[in-house]
């Protein structure tokens, strides 16, 4: 299976290094950044299961930076890890969309316990809705995971929806086809390419073909726009 992928955005160079390692060391896979400009191009070019942010770094902030890709629908779990300590710091963090907020000092350990706490959970538990709107006909049911175009219940079948949720989650960026056969697909099973391409002609179907982009050699961009 792939391996759990992070983006770490630190402008202490000894603790982002510091953070780095020792995440690789219990097996995730760390993209390290020191600005949050240059974190925000990432986010847009490639699939994280989550987000570690500072919040002083140059560029653009990131309550700011994570504020913006909330914008954009996209959804990854993001925990801010930052010496700020007033109240008011932290519902600034929350109130920007982040699931969970670590004051520095703080133990690796720590940081490893919330990181796989939040990878455990459902991803749409942060959400402040009961449904997902794709289009003004379209909408996806959380509690139920239903897909709805004009009122009429869609039926899906499991892969599909693992598919489904898996764009909503990440949309405006591109998903790999590896990230899609490890979502989709259980250790035990063999992936298939036409069987892919099979879920993504039927959700163009139902969600419209402008919605989910082929990108050439990597994967799919699912948006709304």
């Amino acid at each position: 299976m792939l391996k759990k992928k992070i983006l770490l955005l630190e402008d202490d160079v000894i603790l982002n290094e510091t953070v780095c390692e020792y995440l690789e060391d219990v097996d995730y896979d760390v993209d390290p950044v020191e600005d949050g400009e240059e974190a925000l191009d990432k986010i847009y070019e490639t699939t994280y299961d989550i987000l570690l942010l500072d919040v002083k770094v140059p560029g653009i902030s990131g309550f700011e930076l994570l504020a913006e890709v909330r914008k954009r629908g996209i959804f990854t779990p993001a925990i801010f890890i930052t010496s700020l300590n007033s109240i008011d710091d932290l519902d600034k963090g929350y109130e920007s969309g982040c699931e969970d907020y670590i004051r520095k000092p703080f133990a690796l350990r720590e940081l490893h316990i919330r990181v796989e706490t939040i990878l455990k959970r459902d991803f749409f538990q942060h959400t402040s809705s009961d449904r997902i709107e794709i289009d003004h006909n379209i909408y996806y049911e959380i509690a139920s995971n239903i897909l709805y175009v004009d009122s009429s219940e869609q039926i899906l079948n499991k892969k599909e929806s693992k598919l489904l949720k898996l764009f909503l989650q990440h949309q405006n960026q591109v998903v790999t086809h590896e990230k899609i056969y490890d979502t989709l697909w259980d250790y035990d099973e063999t992936y298939s390419e036409a069987s892919l391409r099979t879920y993504i002609k039927n959700l163009r179907k139902l969600l419209g073909k402008e919605k989910i982009v082929s990108i050439k050699k990597q994967g799919y961009k699912f948006t709304k726009e």
